[in-house]
């Protein structure tokens, strides 16, 4: 590895590896003590199996019902497995050719007798590790295969199985990284615990299973993050017309007679259950340390989308306000979120002082308002 001249070294080791395995295990066949060989192999390629294809069986339901999950799971690893090598070389994976590429094999497979085949982790890891840096590596690879599956096949009948599990191991160990592991459970606890599941499953139980594991905590964490959104309350920067989070910025001050959120997520069915909780928990600490509350206003930058349940929660929280004698402001909506709203004829309901294109141009409309109103009085 530090002398670039010697690549073939580690190239040439898994071979090397190999048939001096196979030719320690043949000298010494009558005293392997229980070392398990591969055994016999026949020769020849697969038979086609077009013709054992049948669309009209009984068992047609459950063989569809098992090709989608035996899909999703040969995609979800073929896609972490090419990624994995593409973040280690630095070159771009495409996951819609990946789709292709791995649904026309199995597609051409399944004509041919084969088994349902993905990108191959330890396959792809001796490659790697063997110094391939082109997809000519594939053809040469795929030519080895052909040759051996038509002529040297009888020759691997006492290739230890050891030794085999020994090169993938010996690839695969150099693309264990526990320092990125470490950053994982500084920055996300949930992002850690699917690296931790899939390291465990695909380790002790086999690759489908580790990634199902994965996927289960990815797809807990996208619910968790949908269904529970931030909702921070804002305060203004000194000399400024900014409005960040009071808990994140120490310097930030509350406005007298508003309270200001801001709401981190697109507001779904799913969620806004629990952002209506969340505004009334913040209008009791508000009571508690501002007085003469008068305001809500709503930043709705972070806002990418909204469904119905969202406008209808909107609807049901300015009603909720106004028998409090408090006015809701919505301050910055998207583009798709101003399109629903006057779609659904929302908008009108919230009138000119009760929509602005930011959070400081409310509170300064709102202030100058009530400034001229009791100058009047």
């Amino acid at each position: 590895m530090k002398n670039p001249k010697l690549f073939w070294v580690s190239a040439a080791a898994p071979l090397t590896s190999v048939i001096a395995a196979t030719l320690a295990s043949f000298m010494f066949s009558s005293k392997l003590h229980g070392v398990k060989i591969i055994g016999h192999l026949p020769k020849g390629l697969n038979p086609p199996s077009m013709d054992m294809l049948l669309f009209s069986s009984s068992h047609l339901a459950v063989a569809i019902k098992t090709g989608i999950v035996t899909g999703i799971l040969s995609l979800t690893e073929g896609i972490a497995v090419g990624t994995t090598f593409a973040s280690l070389a630095n070159y771009p994976v495409d996951g819609n050719k990946e789709m292709m590429a791995i649904g026309a094999m199995n597609m051409v497979g399944s004509c041919t007798s084969c088994y349902v085949t993905t990108g191959s982790f330890s396959r792809s890891a001796v490659n790697y590790n063997a110094g391939a840096k082109t997809a000519v590596s594939n053809t040469v690879m795929a030519a080895a295969v052909l040759v051996t599956l038509l002529f040297l096949m009888p020759l691997f009948h006492y290739t230890p199985e050891v030794i085999l599990a020994a090169i993938i191991i010996t690839a695969v160990i150099g693309l264990i990284d526990y320092r990125a592991a470490g950053r994982l459970w500084k920055v996300d606890k949930l992002d850690f615990a699917a690296c931790l599941c899939s390291f465990v499953g695909v380790v002790f139980v086999s690759v489908p299973v580790g990634l199902s594991v994965a996927v289960g905590v990815s797809m807990f964490k996208v619910l968790l993050h949908v269904t529970r959104p931030n909702a921070v309350v804002l305060g203004n920067l000194p000399g400024t017309q900014i409005y960040q989070s009071v808990q994140r910025y120490g310097e930030a001050e509350r406005v007298a007679s508003f309270l200001i959120v801001a709401v981190e997520s697109p507001i779904y069915f799913a969620n806004s259950t629990y952002i209506k909780e969340r505004e009334e928990e913040e209008l009791i600490e508000a009571n508690k340390e501002t007085a003469g509350l008068k305001y809500v206003v709503v930043d709705m930058t972070a806002v990418s989308a909204i469904d119905t349940s969202g406008i209808e929660l909107l609807c049901e929280l300015r009603k909720t306000l106004e028998g409090r004698s408090l006015q809701l402001v919505l301050a910055n909506p998207g583009g798709t979120v101003m399109e629903k709203l006057h779609l659904s004829k929302s908008l009108q309901l919230f009138g000119s002082n009760g929509l602005f294109i930011s959070v400081g141009e409310a509170v300064a409309h709102i202030s100058s308002l009530s400034k001229a109103h009791r100058e009047v009085i």
